[in-house]
């Protein structure tokens, strides 16, 4: 395949993507691309990513025929113990997406932020692939925050969201701490409404220290000095120190196929491995057979979720600290024993620790010749805090780390916690066809193999598979969007020995999956925004 039809940035916040178009129209490159829209992303979606969080990535440079994962997990401080909440449990959110304390600590607040990997990974990403100058690509996000934007209905809803149940809402986030609220409220005291102008000169200027400093100036330079002493201050478990040492980790993708495509996606602690083994369990199935989103369809789908996530719990951490099996849960033959087990009926479920009594971003870009990245960054659900004059808010990651010490995915010094984060490219003899990713926590990686089953399976279009009406099931509850019929969703689960969560949204709290396909015929690119967040896909 030679040099295709176009490039495409698919994100969901179109500003960003518009950055990410133009760098392309100018001759940018995919990872060029990449890194601005990133940044621009940070600045008019602020509290689902910033210089304050995490992510990974998989990279694909097609002139050097080379796939990499760059991994720039947020990490516990060295003053982080195991058992620093052991006291403080309450529940397990039942989706799998963190845990509660008494205080909410691990949650929002100083003690819930992680070592921030963002600003180190997507310098990775401009050493080892870029063409152009980094000041160059952070000048759209600079643009942004200084002469502003018009606030989205997305982001003017996310502003305003109540807690729900044992969710902090990011409403109550933006007003934890005075300069928080100093910047996210107007005068009236409230979050700033769709279409309002909002900017962020205190962002913009931090922007430009890193322009004009590097990324090295976030790590061991004065804004490193900065951020160490307010964190210092105000009980946070993040040295100085761990700035100073925190470097990106960079990898071998993890490795699997699924219908003739060869998919290259992250490692643990991400997601990648358990999208992998749900798709080498179905992969037999004849799914289009059973009919999209019928009974059978999602009783099967459902129980490979389930037993994806029951290895998941049990196996999946910090592969720096713990032992991950990871080629034996990538593997077919492990898949088949799956196969065999929900083949006789049993019920299964994935456990979650009760006692007795989406918040992410994602971009893919793809260039015309044929360079692209699946690039997945976050604040976690974001901590509520915003160090006086740097106008960015910090992650919240401690609030996945399991509080009970001596587990898989338990709190240890300078580890990683467990995330649902899996962007992905598949192959399909040797060139790029599907490059995509998502938000959505725990429901990334279960909203990604729903794609890629509707796009390599059934033959959907990029729009068409990112729109089709979506079901998660992750413990012992079922849950669906309303657009598939509650008899078909009610009798799966009771077939499945499921408890079905009643969930009247037609566009759920799922997933918001960014895909581009490529056809391999033609050359051909196509983009599809997940309707449930917004969004756009542009060419370039």
């Amino acid at each position: 395949m030679g040099s295709l039809s176009t490039g495409m940035v698919v994100a969901p916040q179109p500003y960003a993507v518009e950055v990410g178009a133009q760098v392309l129209r100018a001759g940018g490159n995919a990872f060029d691309a990449a890194i601005a829209t990133a940044f621009a992303q940070m600045v008019v979606d602020p509290q689902m990513c910033g210089i304050g969080g995490f992510g990974c990535m998989t990279v694909y440079d097609a002139k050097r025929d080379t796939c990499v994962v760059i991994d720039f997990n947020a990490r516990a401080g060295r003053n982080a113990t195991p058992d620093q909440w052991k006291d403080s449990i309450v529940d397990e959110i039942w989706t799998g997406y963190g845990w509660v304390l008494d205080d909410r600590s691990n949650d929002i607040g100083y003690g819930a932020i992680g070592t921030p990997g963002t600003v180190a990974g997507l310098a990775e990403l401009h050493r080892g692939f870029a063409s152009l100058a980094w000041a160059d690509l952070l000048q759209p996000a600079i643009d942004l925050a200084k002469h502003g934007f018009l606030v989205s209905p997305e982001l003017a809803q996310m502003f305003n969201s109540p807690d729900t149940g044992d969710l902090v809402g990011i409403r109550t986030r933006i007003f934890f701490n005075e300069e928080s609220r100093r910047l996210y409220l107007t005068e009236a005291g409230e979050p700033y409404a769709a279409g309002q102008m909002f900017r962020n000169p205190e962002y913009a200027a931090t922007l430009e220290r890193l322009a004009t400093l590097g990324p090295q100036e976030f790590y061991t330079g004065t804004l490193a000095r900065e951020i160490a002493d307010d964190l210092a201050r105000n009980g946070s478990t993040i040295t100085r120190e761990d700035l100073q040492s925190y470097e990106p980790i960079t990898l071998e993708p993890v490795a699997g196929t699924y219908l003739g495509h060869d998919i290259r996606t992250s490692h643990a602690p991400g997601g990648g491995p358990t999208l992998i083994e749900m798709l080498n369990i179905i992969e037999d199935d004849d799914l289009p057979a059973m009919g999209h989103n019928s009974e059978t369809y999602v009783y099967t789908v459902a129980r490979a979720q389930i037993a994806a996530m029951i290895d998941r719990a049990e196996h999946v951490g910090d592969p720096r600290f713990v032992d991950v099996p990871t080629d034996r849960l990538v593997s077919k033959s492990h898949a088949a024993g799956w196969r065999a087990r929900l083949e006789t009926g049993e019920t299964i479920v994935a456990p979650r620790y009760h006692p007795d009594g989406k918040t992410t971003t994602h971009l893919s870009v793809i260039d015309k010749n044929r360079n692209c990245i699946a690039l997945t960054h976050t604040l976690g659900a974001s901590s509520g805090v915003v160090t006086p004059g740097l106008g960015f808010m910090y992650n919240n990651a401690m609030n996945c780390f399991d509080p009970r010490p001596g587990q898989v995915n338990s709190i240890e010094p300078g580890k990683g916690r467990i995330t649902g984060i899996a962007p992905t490219i598949t192959f399909v003899n040797d060139n790029p066809a599907v490059i995509l990713g998502a938000p959505g926590g725990t429901r990334i990686m279960t909203g990604i193999f729903h794609v890629l089953v509707n796009a390599i399976a059934f033959g959907m279009s990029a729009v068409e598979a990112v729109s089709a009406p979506r079901f998660d099931c992750q413990s012992d509850i079922l849950d669906g969007e309303a657009r598939i019929p509650s008899w078909v969703m009610q009798a799966a689960a009771d077939r499945a020995g499921l408890k079905r969560w009643v969930n009247p949204a037609p566009w759920g709290n799922f997933a918001y999956v960014q895909a581009i396909l490529v056809d391999q015929e033609s050359g051909r690119v196509t983009g599809g925004a997940d309707p449930r967040g917004g969004g756009a896909a542009m060419g370039g």
